[in-house]
C-alpha cells in the first residue's frame, strides 16, 4: 500500500522573539487587496514554531512547516534559516 502523505504548508516570516526555549516566535506578513477600495493592506500574523536547536535569532527570515500540535500554542516547527539578521556594526548574531 503506498500512502502519499499530505503536502504541508511552508511560510516565510521574520523571527521576532527567541526568549523561549525551543521555540521561535514568526510574523509572517501578507498583502491582501480590500474588496472595496481595491487597495492593498498589509496583514500581519505571528505563529510560535518549533526550533530544537535554538538555531534561529530575532530578525533571522525562516522558514515554518505546518506539523502536528507540539503544545497549546505550537503547530509549526522550524525548516530553514534563509537569511540571518545584520547587527549595525556589519557583524552577524
Amino acid at each position: 500500500m503506498d500512502l502519499q502523505r499530505n503536502s504541508r504548508r511552508v511560510l516565510r516570516g521574520t523571527v521576532s522573539s527567541d526568549k523561549m526555549d525551543k521555540t521561535i516566535t514568526v510574523v509572517v506578513e501578507r498583502l491582501l487587496q480590500h474588496p472595496k477600495y481595491l487597495k492593498y493592506m498589509r496583514r500581519n500574523k505571528k505563529y510560535h514554531a518549533h526550533d530544537e536547536t535554538n538555531d534561529a535569532n530575532i530578525g533571522d527570515v525562516v522558514e515554518i512547516v505546518e506539523c502536528r500540535p507540539m503544545s497549546k500554542n505550537k503547530r509549526w516547527r522550524l525548516a530553514t534559516v534563509v537569511e540571518r539578521a545584520v547587527l549595525a556594526d556589519g557583524g552577524a548574531l
